[in-house]
């Protein structure tokens, strides 16, 4: 198949995409930029790479959820985190967390779909559990731990890691669940 024909089959499917696909990639499109513009508006320098890798891959996520650009957009993202961020927790650390939690799970939704699937809402069940849990544990999560750190508890590392797993183990078997499970 050449170039041309790709592009044709493509837009075909595009033009045929039903409106939770959209919709699906227009949340990717608007968390991803905010995943993006929220450090960088940050009074601390965000490396000047995190733009200039992020923005590509950002629109490769969107136009292909089911590709690697997904998982390096969010590595580009976290790096620039751990390289630059403060290690206080900030109001923009914590959204630019949710936008990443949900970009993820907006990206894993929308890769398991053709381009042209037509959902119902019995079909979306499956997700707003772990997006609604997710969305709500990771700022309480980072609030916690902001908590912990400022108490000057001993073990607090201990704490920090253990309500991180327990946040990842709840999500993870909320996804796990079956899709026939009402």
């Amino acid at each position: 198949m050449t170039a041309s024909e790709k592009i044709t089959v493509w837009l075909a499917q595009v033009r045929s995409s039903g409106r939770a696909v959209v919709y699906a990639r227009l949340v990717i499109a608007a968390t991803g930029t905010i995943a993006l513009v929220v450090p960088a508006i940050q009074p601390w320098d965000q490396l000047d790479l995190v733009p200039i890798l992020g923005v590509p891959l950002l629109l490769t996520t969107v136009v292909l959820p089911d590709s690697f650009a997904g998982l390096m957009f969010l590595l580009v993202v976290a790096i620039g985190w751990l390289i630059r961020a403060p290690a206080t927790l900030t109001a923009g650390v914590a959204i630019t967390a949710v936008a990443l939690v949900v970009l993820h799970l907006a990206t894993a939704f929308t890769a398991q779909l053709p381009s042209y699937a037509r959902l119902t809402p019995k079909s979306l069940r499956r997700w707003w559990l772990p997006t609604t849990i997710a969305a709500v544990l990771a700022p309480t999560t980072a609030l916690a731990t902001a908590l912990i750190h400022h108490a000057n508890l001993p073990g607090s590392l201990a704490i920090t890691t253990t309500a991180t797993l327990l946040t990842a183990t709840t999500i993870w078997l909320t996804t796990t669940q079956s899709p026939n499970h009402d």
